[in-house]
């Protein structure tokens, strides 16, 4: 049995902030990897990204978007709560090291896994731009949090209520262009996010990893429901992953699966949540 210690409610609602206590799992977890849930008996299980981890403390922080059955069920939940099961760490960590100067890029959600891995990156003394991005001011999450750990922070939204107005493609192609001492840019959010920030540092010739945890499902590799094609290989994002070169993703036919099952989605929320 694992108790939620904090709730917290962004982004209207729709974002939902749990810090969990899992002391084993906090001493272990590393930026990157993920955790795989079940809230009750008869509850499915997810896999979610670690946001933040205190090991004193033996806190684990998850940030999930209520899209779907179960975490519109998490959403019921409260401080004092309790999640049935919490396995993890799981999935390959983030290599972290100093190289000099990194863009980290998230938007949406992806800002929460962006957290971990950016803080890591800048207690490797590196030197961290962070680029994030939302549809609006309401729907950015963890602007404090991104501030005390980048050296530098650009601010995007689709319709500049926040910071500049537009993707956080623009500002990424500002920094490649004036910049070149770029050694990497690190990018989570929306699949078509990722590719368009991919085929933008190509033209750069600038190294860079997606973090492919939209896709996966299972969280163990035997579902296959986050197949995905790097290079020449079938890899699976939840064992393999889920960071990857994200100049060899094929972005296009991972598109396609990642949409299956948006109908089935959809459905589930029209059912009971207990």
């Amino acid at each position: 049995m694992f108790q939620i210690v904090r709730k917290q409610e962004m982004a209207k609602g729709t974002i939902i902030r749990f810090d969990i206590s899992a002391p084993k799992i906090a001493k272990k977890i590393k930026p990157g990897q993920f955790i795989i849930l079940r809230v009750n008996e008869t509850g499915e299980r997810i896999p979610l990204t670690v946001a933040d981890k205190d090991s004193f403390a033996g806190i684990i922080t998850i940030i999930f978007q209520v899209v779907g059955k179960t975490t519109a069920l998490m959403r019921s939940l409260n401080a004092g709560d309790i999640i049935k099961d919490v396995v993890g760490p799981l999935g390959k960590a983030a290599e972290i090291e100093k190289t000099g100067t990194v863009i980290m890029v998230g938007g949406g959600t992806g800002v929460a896994i962006l957290h971990h891995i950016a803080k890591a990156y800048h207690e490797a003394g590196n030197h961290v731009i962070g680029i994030i991005g939302a549809q609006n001011k309401e729907m950015l999450i963890l602007e404090n949090e991104m501030r005390n750990i980048c050296d530098e922070l650009v601010i995007t939204t689709d319709d500049g209520s926040l910071g500049k107005q537009g993707f956080v493609t623009g500002p990424l192609k500002t920094y490649l262009s004036e910049r070149y001492d770029i050694k990497l840019v690190y990018a989570i959010g929306p699949i078509i996010m990722m590719k368009n920030i991919t085929k933008l540092t190509k033209q750069f010739n600038i190294p860079t990893i997606v973090s492919l945890n939209p896709v996966m499902i299972d969280g163990t590799g035997m579902c296959g429901g986050c197949r995905v094609k790097v290079g020449n290989e079938t890899s699976f994002a939840c064992v393999d992953g889920p960071d990857f070169d994200g100049h060899k993703v094929d972005f296009d036919e991972l598109q396609n699966r990642n949409s299956i099952y948006l109908k089935d989605e959809k459905d589930s929320l029209l059912f009971s949540i207990r």
